[in-house]
């Protein structure tokens, strides 16, 4: 330490004796150094001009002795300093001072101090200082200088010096006396051992993407990007999503993952389906964080899950005659809050029955009507109509069922009695149909039931003239004769097609042309049906 110290004192020292100082063997009229550097570097001896004639020359005044020099920097020259060590090999700075060599005394004259950077990297708070001679009047510098007035010192401070560069100072001033003066500079600078290194600011940005609508039935996607928007490497990036009550995915209600490391303005984009439960709004956002307490939340999404509901009505005719066509109403409404779309209604065909007709472009698919309605916008509704044909008497009854996408199916039933209409036939014959009197006759009462539907609470009653005498009666039913009527149990019923019948017997009393009246009532008559048979009996 010691020895360095030594060294830089001797390179301060180097400055204040080479850098304008002039030697006590200079002449007295200017300041050129009586050395100078030959081609290999040495020092060699300038030759002086003579010196001009003066008529009145002044008294010679005895230069200042100089400094006493340090041996390692004797190398450089008058007006040449290499700083620190005296020599251009090693040092870091050359201070060159250029002065006029002849000036006229209180004539303001410029001399110059020039300060090189001749080391291969920056040099550090350069500065400069000029001592000035008590016979010079300093008027002013540029760069401008700082003077200490106790000392005639002017200093500048030159700051950073880059490989290379070059800063001159421009001294302006005047002499006060005939005679010589003499000026001595010196410089110092800092070498630093710098390294730069590089700040940054890693920033978070989180976006979340999701559909504004959709149907409960079906998942949906939503996208998640986190972006670094800073200039530093974001790292243990964690991305996470808290979804609302009602909202799941993979059977989950929270999603996570982690982006080990995330550069400047890199982003990463996440992808999972959600599902809801239950209709409603949702609405969510997006965090994530990372090392450094680093954080940031995505915008809010808003998700409408909306369901399309459905409603069915069937309606038919409670009784239908048979041979007569079987009709119903279907009706289906969309009372939810989306759209129904592939609205189809299936009507099964009764067993028994066979299609007729439909409206609305009703079609036979196999054993059922189907109609294709499309999409069933909220609030909407449709009706259509089928008919059927029914062959026999019966019960039919059967249900319609409605669907569409995303809602429950629903179905509506409706029967109807098919009924059919009893026609009863009602014939007397007379056997045998003329005959003496006292012979006796029989009348055979046929009943046939020509209709579709059996004929119930069927009652016969028949009447004798006086020209005939009850003899005996049977048949489907029991009989009873009070001599003048015969009356017939009720016969409970007569199915389609059926026949029955009842015979009586009566013998002729007298002759003449005779009426034999038989009465029918059942319960599907609203007037009773008559037939007579006429016989005559002669003597």
């Amino acid at each position: 330490m010691k020895k360095l110290l030594g060294t830089l004192a001797a390179g301060l020292m180097a400055v204040t004796m080479f850098a304008g100082c002039e030697s006590s063997s200079r002449s007295s009229g200017g300041m050129i150094d009586p050395y100078r550097a030959d081609d290999s570097g040495r020092m060699v001896a300038k030759k002086e001009a003579p010196a001009p004639k003066k008529e009145a020359p002044a008294p010679k005044k005895e230069a200042p002795a100089p400094a006493p020099m340090a041996e390692p920097v004797m190398a450089s020259s008058g007006n040449v300093l290499y700083y620190p060590t005296g020599r251009r090999e090693g040092s870091g700075l050359m201070v060159e001072k250029i002065t006029p060599s002849e000036v006229t005394a209180g004539a303001p004259f410029d001399y110059q101090i020039k300060v090189t950077n001749i080391a291969g990297t920056t040099l550090s708070d350069v500065m400069v200082w000029d001592t000035l001679d008590q016979g010079f009047n300093y008027n002013s510098s540029s760069p401008s200088g700082t003077m200490d007035a106790a000392t005639r010192t002017l200093k500048w401070g030159m700051g950073d010096l880059k490989a290379g560069e070059v800063k001159t100072i421009t001294v302006n001033g005047s002499a006060t006396k005939v005679g010589t003066i003499t000026s001595c500079a010196s410089a110092s600078y800092n070498l630093a051992i710098c390294q730069t290194i590089k700040v940054v600011q890693p920033a978070l940005a989180v976006k979340k993407e999701a559909p504004a609508e959709v149907l409960i039935c079906d998942a949906f996607p939503v996208k998640i990007t986190v972006t670094n928007t800073g200039s530093g490497v974001a790292r243990n990036v964690k991305v996470s999503d808290q979804l609302p009550a009602g909202l799941t995915t993979d059977g989950k209600s929270a999603w996570e993952t982690t982006v080990a490391v995330l550069g400047p303005g890199e982003s990463k984009t996440f992808d999972m389906m959600v599902k809801a439960d239950k209709t409603g709004a949702y609405k969510n956002m997006a965090k994530a964080n990372a090392e450094g307490n680093l954080a940031a939340e995505s915008n809010t999404t808003n998700t409408v899950v909306k369901q399309p509901v459905l409603t069915i009505t069937k309606k038919g005719s409670e009784r239908v005659v048979i041979g007569r066509p079987v009709n119903f109403t279907i009706t289906v409404a969309n009372t939810g809050d989306a759209a129904a779309a592939d609205t189809v209604i299936k009507d099964p065909i009764p067993a028994g029955a066979t299609f007729v007709s439909a409206t609305e472009g009703g079609k036979v698919d196999g054993n059922a009507v189907v109609w294709n309605l499309g999409t069933l916008a909220p609030g909407a509704s449709k009706t259509v109509n089928v008919s059927l044909n029914v062959a026999s008497t019966t019960n039919i009854s059967n249900t319609a069922t409605v669907a569409a996408k995303c809602a429950s199916p629903v179905s509506a039933t409706a029967g109807t009695q098919v009924a059919g209409v009893p026609a009863i036939l009602l014939e007397v014959i007379d056997d045998p149909d003329a005959l003496e009197v006292g012979g006796q006759v029989t009348y055979t009462i046929e009943v046939t039931n020509q209709g579709s539907a059996p004929g119930t609470n069927i009652k016969i009653v028949a009447g004798l003239e006086d020209f005939l005498q009850f003899v005996s009666a049977g048949g489907a039913t029991n009989a009873t004769s009070d001599g003048k009527t015969v009356t017939f149990a009720p016969l409970a019923t007569l199915a389609p097609k059926a026949k029955t019948s009842w015979k009586v017997v009566v013998k002729g009393v007298k002759a003449g042309d005779t009426r034999f009246k038989v009465t029918m009532t059942s319960d599907q008559m609203s007037r009773p049906v008559e037939e007579t048979e006429s016989t005559n009996f002669y003597q």
